[in-house]
């Protein structure tokens, strides 16, 4: 499949059973959402996919489940995560044989490699496929950032395309734009700085909230794009709140909260993380809560 990184491209959650399974049914009833809301491709086993805690096997169920339920309407992109360069070698062939149509990838896991040794993993992921590749720059939660001068190496990787912006500076837009043009797309990573980011010319929106509200993020990304600039910025007055429980260590949780509350989801996380209890349970379900109570007519 030939597609381009524009649009809204949700980070999925993984669904688990009671019993700690991967719950597909209710995994096809989010997608579904996602769909009818005119989302343009879907991310598995990233940050919000709890990807650290799934099994290949697991993976390669929800990619070959999704590519299947989606029937080629938009692209299923997998998300590359690992430690090790062989890893990420082996994660991108079985990629590639599961029938992902692209891949997200972040720096080296558990090791904070340099500028050239970061460049070298990239590099060395991306000659060995021919699948399109975004780069997941997020030096806030990863400790590893991408520098415009490491993206002027990477342009010999014409299958690298993309980046997921996540470095929470917004004028990272507007330097990618002056030093490459369209060489690559740019899709904001983090929920808050959306609108902002795609007023400066991003491309697209990696989304979490979309999650639970995925008519009110495309609706905002196309209004936006239409240049209907008001109407887009009261939508997204009224989704911050919401978005923000996307900038928080807890974004699983917050967000699969989210989900439950707006019918197409669960709580369920698997271990080490756990289901919120308590008074934070409470003031995150109180947000959630009262967007869903004023939620806007679209």
């Amino acid at each position: 499949m030939s597609f381009e990184w524009k649009g809204v491209f949700p980070a999925l959650t993984t669904k688990f059973t009671g019993n700690d399974e991967l719950d597909l049914p209710l995994f096809e009833k989010n997608l579904h959402a996602q769909l009818d809301a005119g989302v343009h491709g879907v991310v598995l086993g990233g940050t919000l996919g709890e990807a650290s805690v799934l099994t290949v096997d697991e993976k390669e169920t929800l990619v070959k489940f999704a590519i299947e339920k989606i029937g080629g309407k938009v692209p299923v992109i997998i998300n590359i995560a690992e430690g090790s360069t062989n890893e990420a070698l082996k994660q991108a062939a079985y990629a590639k044989a599961w029938g992902a149509q692209g891949l997200m990838m972040l720096p080296p896991m558990r090791y904070k490699a340099d500028d050239r040794e970061t460049v070298t993993y990239f590099k060395t992921v991306a000659d060995s496929t021919d699948l399109p590749i975004m780069i997941y720059n997020n030096p806030v939660d990863y400790k590893i950032e991408v520098t415009l001068d490491m993206f002027a190496e990477l342009t010999v990787c014409k299958n690298i395309g993309a980046v997921k912006e996540s470095t929470r500076d917004v004028t990272n837009v507007t330097r990618m734009i002056n030093r490459f043009g369209d060489r690559y797309k740019i899709l904001c990573g983090v929920d808050t700085l959306a609108m902002e980011e795609l007023c400066l010319g991003a491309d697209g929106w990696v989304a979490g909230l979309v999650c639970a509200f995925p008519k009110e993020t495309v609706t905002i990304y196309n209004l936006v794009k239409a240049g209907k600039i008001a109407e887009a910025a009261k939508i997204y007055r009224w989704f911050m709140p919401l978005l923000e429980l996307d900038i928080h260590p807890k974004l699983v949780q917050y967000i699969k909260l989210a989900e439950a509350q707006a019918g197409i989801g669960s709580e369920s996380v698997r271990a080490p993380r756990l289901t919120l209890v308590g008074e934070e349970r409470e003031r995150i379900l109180k947000v959630i809560n009262d967007g869903i109570a004023t939620r806007p007519s679209l």
